[in-house]
């Protein structure tokens, strides 16, 4: 079902985010970890697209299955970068043949390891040029598209990354999904911005939770998302005297209050990142009145 059409309903509603393992032997333990999450009944699922479409066929065969084994309404993430108007006309006839109803429009990033990458094809250098041709052809698709409460590292401004988000609002995007944040206000303040930019699409906040310290500065790194500096005292308080398992508790406690907070608030629901980490998924959301 399209994601547009569901929230068009107003309930409050929970989404997660799943990468799909780049080896096929590892699939059995991505699908338990899926399984036990279905319980949560989110409205949609989303599956990562590797950088340059490195997992393309895993991304398009997962979703496929969360629609066909596990009953889940699935998103396909798609990016533009280095790819070919034939290969993306192929995947995107793979989600129509798939019954698949959306598909979250993204630039994406170089292949990994080659940071002088240059795209062949001019005609997808952005996310706007993505969203553009996805509405022309597959009009019957619902397009997400991204935003950042923080803006992207990449932007020339906070008022540019706007410019864009509206762009690829013009273009064809229908529901927005923010970048992740660990504050709320970052969020809110993003979307006064853009209602009063004339982007009125739902905006969905993501929110990550912290399972291991190292990882999500990585993380943090590419994404140009910040840290507050109180939690990230108390994150490195847990890291040196309990290790990494004090560190998930409080990272699961953190993201709890966040989405509680997002809800109460009057965020449209929360999307989750999941990590395909479905013990610490079901304990953030556990007590959430949804």
């Amino acid at each position: 079902m399209r994601i547009n059409d569901l929230l068009s309903q107003g309930k409050r509603f929970i989404s997660l985010e799943f990468f799909p393992p780049k080896e096929k032997d590892a699939w059995p333990s991505f699908f338990y970890e899926a399984g036990k999450l279905s319980i949560l009944n989110p409205s949609f699922v989303s599956v990562t697209y590797g950088a340059g479409g490195s997992t393309q066929a895993n991304t398009l065969e997962l979703v496929t299955r969360f629609s066909r084994d596990l009953g889940l309404n699935p998103m396909a993430h798609l990016t533009c970068v280095g790819a070919s108007e034939d290969s993306l006309r192929s995947f995107l006839d793979g989600l129509r043949e798939a019954g698949v109803d959306n598909v979250l429009a993204l630039r994406g990033d170089p292949p990994q390891g080659q940071p002088d990458f240059k795209p062949e094809n001019a005609a997808f250098q952005y996310a706007s040029d993505l969203t553009g041709f996805i509405h022309e052809a597959y009009p019957d698709l619902c397009i997400g598209v991204a935003g950042y409460p923080e803006t992207h590292p990449q932007a020339e401004s906070a008022d540019k990354d706007l410019d864009y988000l509206k762009l690829k609002v013009d273009k064809g995007g229908s529901v927005i999904i923010t970048q992740l944040f660990f504050n709320n206000d970052h969020y809110f303040r993003f979307v006064e911005r853009c209602r009063a930019r004339g982007i009125d699409k739902p905006i969905i906040p993501g929110v990550l939770p912290i399972l291991n310290l190292a990882s999500v500065k990585r993380i943090l790194s590419l994404c140009g998302a910040t840290i507050p500096a109180e939690y990230l005292a108390r994150l490195e308080a847990a890291n040196d005297q309990g290790g990494a398992g004090a560190v998930r508790e409080l990272g699961v406690e953190f993201a709890r209050e966040q989405c509680r907070d997002l809800i109460a608030r009057g965020a449209p629901g929360v999307h989750l990142y999941t990590l395909n980490k479905a013990q610490a998924c079901l304990d953030i959301v556990n007590g959430l009145e949804l």
